[in-house]
């Protein structure tokens, strides 16, 4: 008696919104962004969704900005103007790429007084700032057909889903965006957005944007949360009491800035470095 073998079944492929990411986050802030494309068919339910989500940003609202393009101005706290704008640009013939990008605070009130000076839309005002801060070599390549990118020799799946539909350029710690943070045990601990990494490690909002756009340190009850920008990205650490006040004696005692007393600790711990070594041969 023969058995017939079940074909496995199918699983369905996860929805993917960029299939071309490049880093240009090494460059002079507020130029600092992550060019994230799409060559496939843009799937408006999911991109509005993580954008919503990145900038919150009702996700009606989004999907709106997504479909007819637009600019969504933050709304005033009090009296003070605290957040600039995102805006979405859209060729209506359909033959340059959907771009998306927020302008902070700085850049968004130079984008009035661009509108007011030269007497244009805001929308024109607030690409003529966002373009002016990019890196050289991006604006060169925008200007060009997809990217610039040789079809030939790239990801063949890429080349064959056509031209690229759609460019978001970002820089902001959103769900999509997953990091990792070393603990004091030395374990990874990974979370996917600005808001739940705030949760996670009990801090503010602002203290969390604060630490991954600038670096630095922010106490905790029982330690503290340490942040290096290496290449023009995030590398965080968290510390106990224990290493926390080690690293301030030796603060002290070699004149060491707390990132760099933070640092000689972790190396110096043993249970720390154990288990970041063993963390490394397991994903190696």
């Amino acid at each position: 008696m023969y058995k017939l073998k079940k074909r496995p079944l199918k699983r369905d492929k996860p929805p993917v919104l960029y299939n071309i990411v490049e880093n240009y986050t090494d460059f002079d802030p507020p130029g600092n962004v992550m060019v994230c494309a799409m060559t496939e068919p843009e799937n408006i339910a999911l991109h509005a969704k993580v954008l919503a989500e990145s900038y919150d940003i009702p996700m009606e609202t989004m999907t709106t900005l997504l479909t007819e393009g637009g600019i969504y101005l933050y709304p005033q706290t009090g009296a003070l103007v605290t957040r600039g704008l995102f805006m979405c640009k859209m060729d209506p013939s359909g033959q340059s790429p959907k771009l998306s990008w927020v302008l902070d605070l700085e850049q968004y009130m130079e984008a009035e007084q661009v509108r007011l000076d030269r007497g244009i839309t805001l929308e024109e005002a607030a690409e003529r700032v966002f373009y002016r801060t990019l890196p050289p070599e991006l604006k060169v390549r925008l200007a060009q057909k997809n990217l610039g990118l040789d079809y030939a020799t790239i990801d063949p799946a890429i080349a064959r889903a056509g031209d690229i539909k759609y460019i978001d350029f970002r820089k902001d710690w959103s769900p999509y965006f997953k990091r990792k943070c070393v603990m004091p045990d030395g374990t990874m601990v990974e979370t996917s957005g600005l808001e739940e990494f705030a949760q996670f490690h009990g801090i503010t909002l602002d203290d969390a944007r604060r630490l991954l756009d600038h670096g630095g340190t922010v106490e905790l009850p029982h330690g503290v949360l340490a942040c290096q920008i290496i290449n023009g990205q995030p590398s965080v650490a968290r510390f106990n009491a224990r290493q926390y006040a080690k690293a301030k004696q030796l603060v002290d005692a070699k004149r060491l800035h707390i990132l760099d007393a933070l640092s000689e600790v972790a190396l110096n711990d043993p249970v720390l470095m154990r288990a970041l070594r063993h963390a490394e041969r397991q994903s190696s």
